[in-house]
């Protein structure tokens, strides 16, 4: 079960303006039923060609419900030039929040967006087009949808990406190509926005094993917990980190996933990128 916000779930229940508008000035439409999530977007401009109203039908879990109604409320009464800067972190803060696996549908909410803006602008009822060529074969993720989320929320890991756009989320063959794009984009940065995500330097053992076991508590284990599942830190020997999965976890068919795909990824994110994890045998 998913940690929500208290507003999330208030979305999710009570969602704002849902529907569809008649003779809209701008509809936009993207994801697709087979990828589990689709979302449509409406809406219409007053004389002074601010949005007066806005309306949604989406297909998709309580995120994808609660970040449509979100957004729907956030747009209202805000010029097009205004709307068009709104971003997913927008959505996502205005629910006080969404799960890291969750944030692909604030990014949703925002394409769906920007396609009804490009929809009036040029008078074209075609579903939102794939801009550039396509990584994720899987969901029909392209390089430019990867570059954006990655520049926009400072991503800097194959797992933040898939959990921002699902690219790398099913059969994994396009991983290498991610791991490309996200290095192409954070070379592009300037110094001081690099410097961000510099991990420390020069730990101590102990400290080194501190650092481990606080990422292990603060990163992993809350959403392993919301699941039923556990991971223990076993012990540490040089850059090899040894876990015991636990609970729901302990036998499951996606536990390598999770040890390579979560538990190695934010290890190597917040403490070093030499980082291997080992499942105790």
């Amino acid at each position: 079960m998913w940690d929500y916000t208290d507003k999330v779930k208030e979305h999710f229940l009570n969602p704002r303006n849902v529907g569809e508008i008649e003779n809209p000035d701008g509809i936009g439409e993207v994801g697709s039923l087979a990828c589990g999530d689709a979302l449509k977007l409406t809406f219409k401009l007053d004389k002074d060609g601010r949005i007066v109203d806005a309306k949604f039908k989406t297909f998709g879990c309580a995120s994808a419900i609660a970040s449509s109604s979100a957004l729907t409320e956030i747009i209202k009464g805000m010029t097009l030039e205004e709307a068009a800067n709104v971003t997913n972190k927008e959505i996502a803060e205005f629910l006080g929040g969404l799960p890291d696996q969750k944030m692909h549908c604030s990014v949703m909410g925002k394409e769906a967006l920007e396609a009804a803006i490009e929809n009036y602008k040029t008078g074209s009822t075609v579903a939102h087009e794939l801009e550039g060529k396509v990584i994720c074969k899987c969901f029909g993720v392209t390089e430019k949808e990867i570059e954006t989320v990655v520049l926009e929320n400072n991503l800097t890991t194959i797992e933040q990406v898939t959990n921002y756009c699902k690219a790398g989320g099913a059969c994994g063959g396009c991983r290498g190509e991610i791991k490309r794009v996200i290095d192409e984009v954070r070379g592009k940065l300037p110094n001081d926005e690099q410097s961000l995500d510099k991990k420390p330097s020069n730990l101590t053992n102990i400290q080194k094993i501190q650092l481990i076991q606080e990422t292990i508590n603060d990163q992993i284990r809350p959403a392993l917990q919301a699941d039923g599942g556990d991971l223990e830190l076993v012990d540490v020997v040089g850059d090899e980190v040894i876990v015991a999965f636990r609970g729901m976890c302990s036998g499951c068919k996606m536990a390598e996933f999770t040890m390579r795909d979560v538990v190695q990824a934010r290890l190597r994110e917040f403490v070093s990128e030499t980082i291997t994890v080992t499942e105790q045998k």
